[in-house]
């Protein structure tokens, strides 16, 4: 993990976000275009499709770039479209495959062949590669993604102050209490699927822990709550985060809908952008 991948997934949600009063019904924006069939949307759940895809598209040029591996990339956006559905008021499926089945495996850029070496020779491979989490139940797995956020934030905020050893993380005591009660979880056992998300979420935080030690902070004190200060400052630099961030989507949306690009192009292009 990363504050790159954070920072990815919160302007995604960002341009999906239709307000405190619609929960489960998404915005389309132009910025899926290239990953949505005819460059639009009909329904709800295939803007949530086409920005599922818009997202492993992103994730994976931070994946690979960082090395995170095409497992963590499976993993971060299976989590993020099961949070997605249990969203809504009123989906009829509890696991993933009907919602694959109707809405994205039917889409030819999520079948599309990636060339660039991958272990994986699609999206849709990269996903199979994690079946065993298609079936869990979104409601359960939905937990595991609140986990995820806390932990993500926490990337994101020892990202703002690399030179406070004794930086605090208003998210550090939310996460291990979900944590805690995940582990606690009697559908979890030692080789299931359930258990292979909380020991990558494990192996996360553990990477957190080390990168925080690199910062010559040898000793990490307990984590507690934040002031309100902290708490002020770090939300006004993540908005910055994510304006930066959508800018550079809006910039490739816009040239896209100019002069329109095949797949290789348009990646190639949002490489460039992304490591600027």
């Amino acid at each position: 993990m990363s504050s790159k991948v954070c920072g990815v997934i919160n302007v995604i949600d960002n341009y999906l976000y239709n307000g405190p009063n619609n929960p489960g019904k998404y915005k389309f924006n132009p910025i899926f275009n290239a990953y949505c069939p005819n460059k639009q949307s009909d329904s709800n759940e295939q803007t949530l499709s086409c920005a599922f895809i818009t997202l492993l598209a992103l994730l994976k040029d931070i994946v690979d770039k960082e090395n995170l591996g095409s497992d963590k990339l499976a993993e971060y956006a299976i989590l993020w479209l099961s949070y997605k559905l249990n969203q809504k008021s009123h989906h009829n499926n509890n696991d993933l495959d009907n919602f694959f089945v109707q809405y994205i495996n039917n889409n030819e850029k999520y079948s599309e062949e990636i060339t660039d070496g991958s272990d994986y020779k699609s999206y849709n491979d990269l996903i199979n590669k994690k079946k065993n989490l298609m079936s869990l139940d979104i409601n359960i797995i939905s937990s595991f993604y609140d986990t995820f956020k806390s932990l993500c934030n926490m990337y994101s905020e020892i990202d703002l102050e690399k030179k406070q050893c004794n930086k605090c993380f208003e998210n550090g005591e939310e996460f291990f209490e979900k944590y805690e009660k995940l582990k606690k979880f009697s559908g979890i056992n030692e080789r299931g699927p359930y258990s292979q998300i909380l020991s990558s979420l494990l192996d996360d935080y553990e990477k957190f822990e080390n990168k925080y030690k690199s910062l010559k902070c040898s000793n990490i004190s307990p984590l507690v709550a934040c002031p309100r200060s902290s708490v002020t400052k770090n939300t006004l630099i993540t908005i910055a985060i994510m304006f930066v961030a959508a800018s550079i989507l809006l910039g490739v949306s816009y040239k896209y809908s100019l002069f329109g690009f095949r797949k290789r192009p348009q990646k190639q292009h949002l490489r460039k952008k992304l490591k600027k």
